[in-house]
């Protein structure tokens, strides 16, 4: 297996565990992400999140409101330089958050850090889709 083999399966295991989260459930997204505080991320939701805490916190959000849907990213392309790589590509998303139905087509870059147990997300930015923030702002308050 190449190394691209390598990160390419670390995004499959991403996305992977993003529809898990749409699902309502986000711990598998902890075993994806590097937990440190050099981890940043700027999703559609809106906002930055600077380290592991706060990442888990904003997938933590989108769990507790999301009613289900699908994530998938489409024109990949992949680059490794030494211990850090990154993908860039189209996110597409339909999901509902407490049962507003939200379609989501975003440029996306990740970036990923080869740790001893294997390549992890340690940075995700996704342009932000208008919606998303309101509804999560409307869910957090019922």
């Amino acid at each position: 297996m190449s190394v691209e083999d390598d990160v390419r399966a670390a995004s499959n295991a991403f996305y992977a565990a993003l529809n898990r989260m749409l699902a309502g459930d986000a711990r598998s997204l902890s075993d994806i992400w590097v937990h440190s505080a050099e981890a940043t991320t700027m999703h559609p939701i809106g906002d930055r999140q600077v380290g592991w805490d706060q990442i888990r916190e904003s997938f933590e959000r989108v769990a507790r409101s999301s009613n289900g849907g699908h994530v998938a990213i489409s024109d990949q392309l992949f680059r490794v330089h030494g211990d850090t790589a990154y993908e860039v590509g189209v996110e597409h998303a339909e999901f509902a958050v407490n049962g507003t139905p939200l379609t989501v087509n975003s440029r996306v870059t990740n970036i990923y850090y080869r740790e001893p147990g294997g390549w992890k997300v340690i940075h995700h930015h996704g342009d932000k889709s208008p919606g998303i923030s309101e509804a999560l702002d409307r869910a957090d308050r019922t």
